[in-house]
């Protein structure tokens, strides 16, 4: 199963590095996949999505289940100590 996230608050490939490694440390996913650019995430596995933005709220940054218009481009400073 493939779900999309939307991701905000991140502003550097820290805050990259951080979300991913939140996501993959959810049981039952099998990859995913962070973009700054569009501030989304793309999760395979078997995995409910409430665990998944629960992983990207704890790191400090908001998540929800992507929609499809398209990301802001405005990016505010994000919680990770490189921003």
């Amino acid at each position: 199963m493939t779900t999309k996230l939307r991701i905000e608050g991140m502003s550097c490939g820290n805050c990259v590095a951080h979300v991913k490694a939140a996501l993959e440390s959810v049981p039952g996913v099998e990859s995913a996949s962070v973009e700054l650019d569009v501030q989304q995430a793309v999760i395979e596995g078997t995995v409910e999505p409430a665990d998944l933005i629960e992983a990207v709220q704890s790191e400090g940054y908001s998540a929800r289940i992507a929609e499809a218009s398209a990301p802001s481009s405005n990016r505010a400073p994000g919680p990770c100590e490189d921003c």
